[in-house]
């Protein structure tokens, strides 16, 4: 079976579901010296037409999210944002990590759609669907763009990320946090630096992103961890350590998602698995089914971030036993201000 090419999380690339045509490799006899493989990252421009995004999820605790990139560097085998760059022509697989969308007019249009009369603001999560600072956010700085946009216009902000580069915006965060406009979560998913490497390839090292956690604390951001994906007999054993090294770093609240496998992303999951834990595939596959009805995935709201069964109902005890623990259940710093919000030219409402 393939592996990956190096700094990459899968080595497949499938069609897209609105593919209409399908291409088939076969065999013509004809001898030919293996080539390795191996993919540069490809950045393509748009220009969008809006960027903030709605959604009426009870799952999330946000309504409006922002996303300056489409596909991620990161190269996580698991990311739930994979099926959607089918939309774009393109596939779930490698594509996804390495044909990727910058929305070079965000900040343009951000202002705008901020500036529009009758705009009520709410917290925007920004970079949800995938990550606003994977590694080309430090060419186009698109992320950091919208942080002085939601400074200036004082507009409520959370971010989640598993990128140390976030440091490079201290000062914006700094700010931002001490009006009451910004919380940071970071997504810990092991504290195994070889896990990391095959799991998600490009992301930050734990070690890396405790520390950012930690530097952000001490600057006065709140910052929480979001453990996620758990996956059975993967890394669901790590719970507690990585929720004490949250804790430890200046978390102040934590959350945990059980792993998600919509469209595409069964097929790439399980060819990982059988390339990298093929002794036990079977045994991760039968457990993920057990708490998804006997399917790969339950997409109903409430269950598909939980599970249901044997298995969800104790990683959910651990969990709330742990932040119980840990005293990290915390909400102070996370309930952020839209009082303030003020686009430049507008004089604010008297209180």
């Amino acid at each position: 079976m393939a592996l990956p090419p190096r700094g990459r999380g899968t080595a497949s690339n499938p069609h897209n579901r609105f593919a209409p045509t399908r291409s088939v490799a076969e065999d013509d006899g004809w001898y030919q010296d293996e080539v390795p493989p191996s993919r540069t990252t490809e950045v393509r421009h748009e220009l969008a037409k809006s960027v903030i995004s709605r959604n009426q999820s009870p799952d999330v605790g946000f309504d409006r999210s922002v996303n300056p990139y489409r596909g991620c560097e990161h190269g996580c085998i698991y990311c739930f944002a994979r099926p959607s760059h089918a939309y774009w022509d393109m596939s779930p697989g490698i594509d996804f990590e390495t044909r990727l969308i910058a929305k070079t007019n965000l900040a343009t249009r951000l202002e705008e759609e901020l500036s529009k009369p009758g705009y009520v603001p709410k917290p925007i999560a920004l970079g949800i669907n995938t990550d606003a600072y994977q590694p080309i956010e430090r060419e186009h700085r698109l992320t950091r763009q919208a942080l002085e946009i939601c400074l200036r216009y004082r507009h409520p902000l959370h971010l989640i990320t598993k990128s140390s580069l976030i440091l490079r915006d201290l000062d914006l965060l700094g700010e931002l946090a001490s009006l009451n406009l910004v919380s940071v979560a970071f997504s810990l998913t092991t504290l195994d630096d070889e896990l990391k490497r095959i799991m998600e390839p490009r992301a930050a090292a734990p070690a890396a992103r405790l520390r950012s956690m930690h530097a952000l604390h001490e600057h006065g951001v709140p910052v929480s961890a979001i453990c996620a994906p758990m996956i059975p007999m993967i890394n669901d054993r790590e719970l507690e350590h990585m929720l004490e090294a949250a804790r430890d770093a200046g978390a102040q609240s934590a959350g945990y998602v059980l792993l998600r496998l919509p469209l595409e992303i069964a097929e790439l999951f399980e060819e990982w698995l059988r390339a990298h834990f093929p002794e036990r595939a079977a045994h991760v596959m039968s457990l993920i089914r057990q708490s998804r009805g006997g399917k790969n995935y339950d997409s109903r709201f409430g269950a598909r971030m939980r599970g249901e069964g044997v298995f969800a109902d104790l990683l959910a005890q651990r969990f709330q036993l742990a932040i119980k623990r840990l005293g990290l259940n915390s909400r102070e710093g996370f309930d952020l201000d839209c009082s303030s919000f003020c686009p430049p030219g507008r004089q604010m409402a008297l209180l």
